[in-house]
């Protein structure tokens, strides 16, 4: 492994936003005392995000104060672990190609001359306007829709040469992309389309294995006028589900073949169907892309099922989540990115950073 070291130049200080502080204690609440410094590698992920997308030293210094851990063995974890940059890297995408041998061999390389060509000669150079860097990485986990690279959190696969020029070229515009699969395929299916299950049919999209997920998928987790603080904004493992009046279809409706197969939520918990409305009441509906991880096909989602305030979402409980959870067929997004605490929050007429981010339209997602 190469010799990583601290950039030269640093800020003179680092601290938590008021949100992230609030989100830091949360994590490490969850270890039992003394076992606090297993929080490291998501408070220095998120302390990364804050930063521009590179991890500065104050940072690590601060994490480490919050856990309570000599400075140095944090150093030591942000220098191993290769996610931490330790450098500026590019404000709209630091794009890591897989070099890896599935990758090499569908590409890779071609890959890697289009970012010298479009970004930079050298890895981890800054492009003259300094919105974009990259670098060659190890096995990013997507073999078999090789060759593919990641920005940020999210992945993009089946890339050509032409396919990444275009990617990069529509974050430089500030256009919304979707990760995933570049060339039409679903998900890690055969690239000529589906050929087993084919029995198992869906009325939007002919025969396909997993019925229960709507195809697509939302729009890159990253903000392009700058990586902080997006996390999840749209997180690509949870896409949103079939529509309202097939998600409520008795199971018995379903094919049999289908139902023996069906791995959708419900059951999981108990369910309670939440307040829901005929129409937004007479002051007009939130706009409920002003949460995290709510993009415009959710907010369409949610208002056919009949949520159109902040409201609503601030007085779900356990069931009700449940409930939305198998409607929509995302599963844990409601808490992983916990709706219900920033639409108490919204409701109530504060902010979160994140809707200051949208109000100011740095935030391409949540545009409809």
């Amino acid at each position: 492994m190469a010799v990583r070291r601290l950039h030269p130049e640093q800020p003179e200080s680092f601290a938590f936003t008021a949100d992230n502080l609030d989100w830091a204690q949360k994590v490490i609440s969850r270890y039992p005392e003394g076992r606090q410094a297993s929080a490291v590698i998501p408070l220095l992920w998120r302390a990364q995000e804050q930063h521009e997308g590179w991890l500065p030293e104050p940072a690590i210094r601060y994490v480490a104060d919050m856990l309570s851990m000599p400075h140095i063995r944090v150093l030591e974890v942000a220098t191993f672990y290769t996610m931490f940059q330790l450098a500026p890297v590019g404000k709209k995408a630091h794009i890591q190609v897989c070099g890896t041998t599935p990758c090499q061999l569908r590409g890779a390389e071609d890959l890697i001359k289009v970012c010298k060509s479009k970004i930079a000669a050298h890895a981890h150079e800054l492009s003259e306007d300094g919105d974009f860097s990259w670098e060659e990485v190890e096995c990013l986990g997507a073999c078999v829709n090789a060759p593919m690279i990641q920005i940020f959190k999210d992945t993009y696969e089946d890339l050509t040469p032409e396919s990444l020029e275009a990617l990069i070229d529509d974050i430089a515009a500030g256009r919304e992309v979707t990760p995933g699969p570049q060339n039409g395929r679903r998900f890690s299916a055969p690239e000529g389309g589906v050929t087993s299950l084919e029995d198992i049919k869906d009325d939007t999209k002919g025969g396909d294995p997993c019925p229960h997920v709507v195809a697509g998928s939302e729009p890159a987790s990253h903000v392009f006028a700058g990586p902080s603080i997006n996390h999840g904004g749209h997180d690509y493992n949870g896409v949103p589900g079939v529509s309202t009046a097939k998600a409520a279809a008795p199971a018995a409706a379903k094919p049999a073949a289908q139902a023996s197969l069906d791995l959708s939520p419900a059951g999981d918990q108990p369910e309670r169907e939440p307040e829901l409305l005929a129409a937004p009441r007479s002051e007009g509906a939130d706009d409920l892309k002003r949460i995290k991880g709510v993009g415009p096909k959710i907010e369409e989602l949610l208002n056919e099922l009949g949520v159109y305030h902040f409201e609503q979402i601030a007085s779900w409980d356990a069931e009700n989540k449940a409930w939305v959870d198998t409607r929509l067929s995302f599963k844990g997004r409601i808490d992983r990115e916990e709706w219900v605490e920033q639409a108490k929050l919204l409701a109530s007429g504060g902010e979160t950073e994140f809707s200051r981010r949208v109000d100011t339209g740095d935030v391409p997602s949540s545009k409809s």
